[in-house]
């Protein structure tokens, strides 16, 4: 299980889908998440253009809105970037950084990464930092070295169980269908978990290391009842409210 002290958090990344009449499957998560307050936090990081609207459907519920990447600055001259201050008063709680995604599509460094999850806690909100290694890598044996890496450059100092979340999301899994073996995630949540305790001490423990890459209801028992597993970061099945409250049933 995860950490006996943890609240565990399933959150949806909904990248680049959804108008205003996707605001009906946030309706019916909010609805379903009642069943789960105090088991489990949830929370959906629509396309920025939903965030206000969306946070306005969520207030005063069990769902927190979050976002899916800020820029590194507050304010300036940076066509077509929000910052983290934007997100939090569109009604934001929190920040995906790092995704793989942005790694890649914008060729985002572990510097610019940790620039942003800093911007993130300077806004009050939390960082959910993603790290996972590619199908190469994965062959090549490099997994806990591209981990270990990533969490030594993208980790900013002062990271703590209050600011931060961990989301460990095999690139070669996204999307794909395909997941690690539960041993496979096990080894590798066990591994941060070790990491961040070297890194932050005590306050490594509450920090909360989620599972992300074709999570669906189907394998979600399977791997989110597995040790140093604090939840989820759901792609795909977060779209359909009854996809993502299957997943995070997990937690009744």
């Amino acid at each position: 299980m995860a950490q006996a002290s943890l609240r565990p958090l399933v959150a949806g990344n909904w990248k680049m889908n959804g108008l205003k009449a996707a605001a009906a499957e946030l309706e019916q998560i909010v609805a379903g998440a009642q069943a789960l307050a105090g088991k489990a936090d949830l929370m959906i990081c629509p396309p920025a253009t939903l965030i206000a609207s969306f946070a306005a459907v969520a207030r005063g519920s069990a769902v927190a809105i979050g976002a899916q990447d800020c820029h590194a600055e507050a304010s300036g001259a940076h066509t077509g970037d929000l910052s983290a201050e934007m997100l939090a008063d569109a009604g934001a709680s929190a920040v995906i950084v790092g995704h793989s995604e942005r790694r890649s599509d914008h060729n985002e460094s572990d510097a610019a990464v940790k620039a942003k999850a800093l911007a993130a806690r300077r806004a009050g909100l939390t960082a959910i930092l993603c790290i996972g290694e590619t199908h190469a890598q994965r062959k090549n044996n490099e997994t806990l070295a591209v981990v270990a890496r990533q969490l030594a450059g993208s980790l900013p100092e002062g990271a703590a169980g209050s600011n931060i979340v961990i989301a460990y999301e095999p690139v070669w899994a996204i999307g794909t269908g395909l997941t690690p073996t539960p041993d496979d995630v096990a080894k590798v949540h066990a591994f941060i978990r070790q990491q961040l305790r070297e890194r932050l001490g005590g306050e490594g423990e509450r920090v909360r290391i989620l599972y992300g890459g074709s999570v669906k209801p189907e394998n979600a028992p399977q791997l989110l009842k597995l040790a140093d597993v604090g939840g989820a970061l759901v792609g795909g099945a977060s779209l359909k409210a009854n996809d993502f409250l299957g997943i995070a049933a997990v937690y009744r």
